[in-house]
């Protein structure tokens, strides 16, 4: 998996997962990174406790999984030192924040969405399954089962909307910062949940082999998915590259965002860890076990022909493929395309290809772009066909027991509902067809405008 570099001294090119890069002070062993699997948010742990802890009013939803933890959070800050502690850190911006920069991180998100939203989808969530450890939690929720998978993912991007909206929402109380501490304190549930079960019955999570739930090194791992894997995995493997400018200004958007939900920015603190985390994490982390494969097969199941994109199976398994290549798509399964669908991929990356290198470089074509992608998502998770229909709360709604577990779900009928994004990757192919004929046919006029003499004396 690695091999010596003659042209970089005693440095190390490693090879994994289709990926290639050198070993340099920045990365951490296996070894190095392991520690941080038994480490976690032990405040927002110790706030969940006292949280939960605190009676309801009459007339209010009593049930642990509809409790607003956040209202709660706020409401009671000064009833309790650790309450107070964790509120003061989330309202408490850190001095590296730079609001302009911010904002350039979240139009970043909104300039590239289409392709962005497909490595989100296909290459983070759906790789990442190749996670061992992570898998392991997910498994325990049932989130990921074939017949909520979707609905889970629409919560996940009503997130990622929210932190990209605007400035003021990543401010203390905008939507982005309160979705942030939300999801923080969910993370929490979840691990004091697995861990009360551990107490039960010991055998049903191994701690010494997975860490504990929702660590760390798990949240390092969720932040790096969000960010790093896209601007160095999923967007190149689309044939689009950001700026060093753009770069920057992404990982700098989510490492506030790991700020907000608890999770150590030091990973985050340039490009250059932040990239180095992420490959030290292929190494480290990417191991597909059978469950992780279970995982993955079900995103696929539950997203095909459903809203907003309304992709086929057969079009979603080759955009697996493209994003994470042969090596991780064959070992978590993921069935080989043909050559019509491979076409499509083609078909779908010129196009985005072509969006992402021209607007772009037209600046109000740029503006009103991303304003209008800004609107269309927005809108577009809050409606009740295309996405969840309400504004999720991230309330506690999957929640492990000692039976519960992830299993393979089945196929649905594969009738097309309407066009989707299939309709693009052929529109793409048109183009491309267009673009090769058209310059053929300039090559060849040009051919025969050229004197035949001047071939003579050629």
């Amino acid at each position: 998996m690695a091999l010596r570099s003659p042209r970089s001294g005693n440095s190390t090119e490693c090879h994994y997962w289709n990926y290639s890069f050198h070993w340099t002070d920045l990365h951490s062993s296996a070894d190095d990174l392991r520690p941080r699997a038994y480490t976690c948010d032990t405040l927002a742990d110790q706030c969940v406790e006292h949280l939960n802890s605190i009676p309801l009013m009459d007339g209010v939803d009593k049930r642990p999984f509809k409790k607003d933890l956040y209202g709660l959070l706020r409401d009671h800050s000064d009833d309790e030192p650790k309450l107070k502690e964790l509120w003061t850190e989330i309202n408490t911006i850190p001095q590296w924040v730079d609001w302009a920069q911010i904002q350039r991180g979240q139009d970043v998100f909104f300039r590239y969405g289409l392709p962005i939203l497909n490595t989100l989808s296909f290459e983070s969530l759906l790789g990442g399954m190749g996670a061992t450890r992570v898998v392991e939690t997910l498994a325990r929720t049932g989130g990921f089962g074939a017949k909520v998978v979707r609905k889970r993912l629409l919560e996940t991007l009503q997130h990622i909307l929210q932190v990209s909206s605007s400035v003021e929402g990543m401010k203390p109380g905008g939507e982005g910062h309160i979705s942030s501490v939300r999801v923080r304190l969910l993370h929490s549930s979840v691990r004091l949940k697995i861990l009360s079960l551990v107490d039960q019955q010991p055998e049903y999570y191994d701690i010494d082999k997975y860490g504990t739930p929702v660590n760390d090194l798990d949240c390092i791992g969720t932040i790096n998915t969000f960010c790093s894997s896209v601007v160095w995995l999923g967007l190149p493997r689309q044939g689009i590259y950001l700026s060093n400018q753009e770069v920057e200004d992404y990982i700098a958007l989510w490492r506030l965002v790991a700020y907000y939900m608890g999770t150590p920015t030091e990973p985050f603190e340039t490009t250059a860890k932040a990239r180095a985390m992420m490959e030290s994490l292929l190494i480290s982390e990417i191991d597909p076990s059978e469950i992780g494969k279970v995982l993955a097969k079900n995103i696929i199941l539950g997203l095909e022909n459903t809203a907003p994109t309304y992709a086929s199976k057969e079009f979603m398994e080759a955009m697996s493929r493209l994003l994470n290549g042969e090596l991780l798509s064959d070992q978590l399964e993921i069935p080989r395309s043909n050559l019509y669908y491979r076409m499509l991929i083609w078909g779908y990356c010129f196009w985005v290809m072509a969006v992402s290198y021209i607007i772009p470089r037209i600046y109000f074509l740029d503006r009103i772009m991303i304003e209008l992608r800004r609107k269309f998502f927005n809108k577009m998770i809050l409606d009740e066909k295309m996405g969840l229909g309400e504004e999720s709360r991230f309330d506690f709604k999957y929640v492990p027991t000692l039976t519960r577990t992830t299993r393979l779900g089945q196929r649905r009928s594969t009738k097309f509902e309407r066009p989707g994004i299939e309709s693009l990757a052929h529109l793409g192919l048109l183009c491309a067809f267009t673009a090769v004929v058209t310059m053929g046919m300039g090559f060849a006029f040009a051919a025969r405008m050229i004197p035949s003499h001047l071939f003579s004396v050629l």
